[in-house]
């Protein structure tokens, strides 16, 4: 947990005066209900409806998102950084909200959230060279990481092989917003450690606000904003979808930045490379799609990792440091046996 003692509220629940165990849970808890819900509705929006309007979507939602942080009564005046700290922020939001979105067109969901997962490595690098961290990992760390990158992979190409959605196209755009993801959040911890006092809904708030109208140019030149008008207008409830699937990406939202404010970035891809597991077995279950022994194996590696990557690094060391004490001594022990031999 970073060092920092300022108060920490998540939806009116106090986190500061709450043992670190409980913010974790807490933060936690509310990233997993709103990115399960966010996975389960942009499987339907976008492969079952086919509807492929990524930037389109992600404008919808910043309006909601807008929305929902006037209700909380949160105003311009309780901004503590300047509006240029959000400008290149705000544009690495949105592009890799966009991204993502419109990947699901050539990608289908699993692979696409397996190769969003593996963000955890880029997030780690980038840490060391983002002015205001410079932060460095323990090696078991890095294995831990590496590991939910081999089990990623080992899927991804197993959900190649029994998948037809799956094209080069795809793999660039979700690469692109991996790359702008891996920024996203090491800046953003950045900003929580330069300057205790920034609160997430003026960082989800600004972010938006500044990053709607870089929307609207990728939409007019393409096409995007006409079709996705007209497409809406014929199906209507799509927009009940996506208020609904806004909200709930909301909740999330304001959980992983109290998690990066408090854990920081890289413990913040930990957990949602979790919670991508989670949703690829609930895609996988009620869409009901096959699996293969590829899928166990990458499932596998992943929790693996996982599990690494909750062992604090203290007791590494210490079972390390056993370890190695237990190798010393084998040669002592022969040579007692010998002696005794001997005698």
């Amino acid at each position: 947990m970073k060092s920092e003692d300022q108060a920490r509220f998540l939806f009116g629940i106090s986190l500061s005066d709450r043992p670190m165990w409980q913010q974790f849970i807490i933060c936690s808890s509310g990233f997993f209900f709103g990115y399960l819900v966010n996975g389960i509705c942009e499987e339907y929006v976008y492969n079952r409806l086919q509807f492929s309007y990524g930037w389109y979507f992600t404008f919808v939602q910043g309006f909601v998102y807008l929305g929902l942080i006037n209700l909380q009564g949160f105003t311009t005046k309780k901004m503590v950084n300047p509006w240029k700290t959000y400008v290149k922020l705000s544009a690495v939001l949105m592009g890799s909200h966009g991204l993502t979105k419109g990947s699901l067109a050539w990608l289908n969901y699993p692979a696409q959230i397996m190769f969003k997962s593996t963000k955890v490595l880029p997030v780690m690098v980038m840490g060391a060279f983002v002015p205001g961290l410079r932060r460095k990992y323990p090696i078991h760390e890095y294995i831990s990481a590496t590991l939910l990158v081999i089990g990623l992979i080992i899927f991804t190409l197993a959900d190649a092989n029994t998948s037809p959605n799956f094209s080069i196209l795809g793999v660039v755009m979700i690469s692109g917003a991996l790359i702008m993801d891996a920024f996203l959040g090491n800046v953003q911890e950045a900003i929580f450690t330069m300057n205790p006092d920034t609160t997430q809904t003026e960082m989800l708030f600004c972010s938006t606000v500044v990053g709607l109208p870089m929307l609207l140019p990728p939409m007019i030149l393409t096409g995007e904003l006409v079709r996705a008008w007209n497409s809406c207008a014929a199906h209507p409830y799509v927009y009940g979808v996506l208020v609904f699937e806004a909200i709930a990406t909301f909740v999330g939202q304001v959980s992983v930045l109290s998690l990066i404010a408090l854990f920081g970035a890289a413990t913040t891809a930990m957990v949602t490379t979790a919670r991508k597991a989670v949703t690829l077995l609930l895609s996988y279950i009620i869409f009901t799609k096959p699996m293969t022994e590829e899928h166990g194996t990458g499932l596998l590696l992943i929790a693996l990792g996982i599990i690494l990557k909750m062992v604090p690094e203290n007791q590494v060391y210490k079972h390390a440091k056993s370890f190695k004490d237990v190798l010393m001594k084998v040669p002592e022990v022969e040579e007692d046996e010998e002696n005794k031999a001997l005698v």
